[in-house]
């Protein structure tokens, strides 16, 4: 930033958002991370540094990932096409076994070691550490193979890395009462850990701005839903295809006690920021 902007507007920035580090201070805020905002390693730098300031001014982040691209490119590797039904993967036990190398090992050890580039303090856990996210096959019109829902999460691990000031970096595999693993979807994941630690905040990190309107034209974003408009959204269409799942995540994640749960476009530079520590805010909320 340098000399760009003058001291006294740097001070008057963060006097602006004294009453949200204070609103904020040792509340847990959850994220979820994934898609293409993971895929620039500038992106990923930026939001890694965001959310270290964040933890740093007392709130207590828990970062949830995704991994889909990285998935992709690995089963590619292996001659494995990539199906997906309704959204959701298709996970016989030779993408179960990629799709946990990928999540528990590449991807979240690489988001551990940004958070630390970034002067954090971060652990990789994975659903099956301390049967975090117990699972059992989603149980679907059509065979999904290893596919889960959580029927159970055991925040202890959470709440212990928080407790010692550390970001805990979540994979969301889950594991069944038989010790199958299951690929969870990580939206899912995120809202039902959110649930469980009476979260102050869900935030989504997507690739949209949030919802639209009309889905062609960016500037018409609704920057506010109660939950008992999302149904009829989805009737008009303003709410579609892959938003779908996403959306009933957040309203999920409302109706079990969750203050607010946000869709946020996680291309914009600062977005966490803007949305948490300014009354602009960014995207759309569901309350």
């Amino acid at each position: 930033m340098g000399k760009s902007i003058s001291d006294t507007l740097r001070a008057e920035v963060l006097m602006d958002a004294l009453p949200y580090i204070q609103k904020y201070n040792g509340k847990i805020v959850v994220v979820k991370y994934g898609g293409n905002a993971m895929t620039s390693d500038v992106l990923k730098d930026g939001v890694m540094a965001d959310l270290v300031l964040l933890s740093l001014i007392g709130v207590k982040v828990v970062l949830v990932h995704g991994g889909g691209p990285e998935i992709n490119e690995q089963l590619q590797k292996i001659g494995k096409e990539s199906q997906f039904i309704e959204g959701l993967r298709y996970t016989d036990q030779e993408t179960m076994d990629v799709v946990q190398m990928v999540l528990a090992g590449k991807v979240n050890k690489s988001l551990v070691a940004h958070l630390e580039k970034s002067g954090g303090k971060a652990l990789g856990l994975c659903g099956i550490d301390g049967s975090m996210l117990k699972a059992k096959k989603k149980e679907s019109d059509i065979d999904l193979g290893f596919v889960g829902t959580v029927t159970h999460v055991d925040p202890t691990p959470i709440l212990n890395a928080l407790e010692q000031g550390v970001i805990p970096v979540v994979s969301t595999i889950g594991i069944g009462e038989d010790m199958q693993t299951y690929n969870i979807n990580a939206d899912t994941a995120a809202a039902k850990i959110a649930a469980t630690l009476n979260a102050e905040n869900l935030i989504l990190m997507s690739d949209i701005k949030g919802v639209l309107r009309d889905k062609n034209d960016e500037q018409t974003l609704i920057s506010a839903v109660h939950v008992s408009e999302v149904p009829s959204m989805i009737k008009q269409g303003m709410i579609s295809d892959g938003m779908i799942p996403k959306i009933e995540c957040c309203v999920e994640a409302i109706r079990r006690g969750v203050k607010r749960s946000i869709i946020i476009d996680g291309r914009t530079p600062h977005s966490i920021l803007i949305e948490l520590l300014s009354k602009e805010g960014i995207g759309t909320m569901f309350y």
